[in-house]
């Protein structure tokens, strides 16, 4: 069994983002450090949630701003930002979209492993509300830029055993 420590967490969660935004929405995404957690929240923004339960023990965070977000649930479903038609649509992409990384990480976990499961994704949307996680072994923060929009995926773990 490994210790969280030692994973490259940054390294598979990057893979993973670029790898989905390739993939499933079209769209090249490039890692941007330092994290742009302020202007992402800043006019309302979406979370996508997903935690991690068994040997390592954690969640996955994906913070978009709601234009971000709409553009993201557009591509995804092959129609124009005015097609889309409720915010539920971008909602169901936001957590699927996050439900990929986290379900990319759960398996480099395992395979390190790391037994867990992935929990159901959830999502958060609207102004003046923060994410926060405290007491975890592990927390990694990524901004990820998309032309003008910024993304962030938080990732917050540690060893249950």
């Amino acid at each position: 069994m490994s210790d969280i420590q030692a994973l490259d967490l940054k390294g598979f969660v990057m893979n993973s983002v670029k790898s989905v935004f390739q993939t499933m929405l079209s769209m090249e995404i490039e890692l941007d450090n330092p994290p742009d957690k302020e202007g992402i929240c800043t006019n309302g923004h979406i979370v996508g949630t997903v935690g991690f339960a068994g040997a390592v023990m954690g969640t996955v965070n994906l913070f978009v701003s709601r234009t971000f977000g709409r553009e993201m649930a557009a591509a995804m479903l092959g129609m124009t930002v005015d097609d889309i038609g409720s915010d539920e649509e971008v909602n169901d992409v936001i957590g699927e979209v996050c439900n990929m990384v986290g379900g990319d990480l759960k398996s480099r976990l395992c395979d390190a492993g790391l037994t867990c499961s992935l929990t159901i994704p959830s999502v958060t949307f609207g102004n003046g509300f923060k994410i926060e996680s405290k007491g975890w072994a592990r927390h990694e923060q990524l901004g990820f830029r998309n032309s003008q929009h910024s993304a962030l995926v938080e990732i917050y773990v540690k060893n249950s055993i």
